[in-house]
């Protein structure tokens, strides 16, 4: 086979009621507080966290203050208790010398997490589309399980004559572009107690770990031959693989080659996207 891998009522109609005195030189403006009374279902207080937060950029990387608070339409005093609690979190730093602020390390941490959720197919899908129209032939995302490549992703080839088989499918990864390049990715001492008896295969996959790629031609099957490149997540290690294959009427030899270096640029896309930045 183939490799592949609800609001407040109106309070102008209630009487008149006394106040009590402004309680500092710097309130929360009205307008700020009266929309943080709108939605119960709502805490201002964490709307303007956010806002806060959003306000730093790549241009704006410090912040202080006063400059926060002319930008929000918050009070000083407001701004300042907003800073200090989101520092204590771990969300913002104070630079001690200047009393400005920078996004922290929790933020980081956060959008770690975030990175590492994002969906295979998501991340794969547009590089998927775009590596077919490169090569014409059939393109698959494969990831390993045990010592078998599990082909999660796929888009056909639009010739008339084409390799067939469907997302789902399974092959032993010694014999696959794809699983070669899964194989190769894991760590020595897994490879070592895996494939202890293969010594040559052990042999390759460093070869293959070297390179960046794996080829196949027809070790899966009669007739097919494939190249794969490894897909890494945010951490580096090897998540998944993506490879070219196609009949070898078409796909053998220097053709067969000259795909490996569209299927290693898509790898690459594609780990970017899943957050990878080595």
């Amino acid at each position: 086979m183939q490799d592949r891998l609800p609001a407040e009522k109106n309070a102008a109609s209630r009487p008149a009621v006394a106040t009590r005195a402004d309680p500092g030189p710097d309130p929360e403006p009205a307008r700020v507080r009266a929309a943080g009374r709108a939605d119960p279902g709502r805490l201002s207080s964490v709307r303007n966290a956010a806002r806060l937060l959003k306000e730093f950029s790549g241009v704006d990387r410090e912040l202080g203050v006063t400059e926060l608070s002319g930008r929000l339409g918050l009070g000083k005093s407001t701004v300042h208790r907003l800073l200090a609690t989101l520092a204590e979190e771990r969300l913002l730093e104070r630079d001690a010398a200047s009393g400005r602020y920078r996004l922290g390390l929790g933020l980081y941490e956060l959008g770690a997490v975030v990175a590492a959720h994002v969906d295979l197919h998501e991340a794969a899908m547009p590089a998927l589309v775009s590596l077919r129209q490169r090569t014409g032939e059939t393109v698959q995302v494969a990831v390993l399980d045990g010592l078998e490549a599990v082909y999660v992703e796929r888009l056909d080839s639009p010739h008339t004559l084409r390799i067939f088989s469907r997302v789902g499918h399974r092959l032993p990864a010694h014999c696959t572009s794809s699983g070669k390049v899964l194989l190769a990715g894991l760590p020595p001492e897994t490879l070592d107690a895996r494939l202890a008896q293969w010594k040559a295969l052990r042999a390759e996959l460093r070869t293959v770990a070297q390179r960046g790629w794996a080829e196949n031609v027809e070790e899966g099957e009669l007739g097919v031959a494939s190249v794969g490149a490894p897909i890494r997540g945010m951490d580096g290690a090897v998540t998944a693989a993506i490879s070219v294959a196609g009949p070898i009427s078409r796909v053998k030899g220097a053709s067969l080659r000259r795909f490996c270096g569209p299927v290693v640029e898509a790898a690459a896309v594609i780990s970017r996207r899943l957050g990878y930045r080595g």
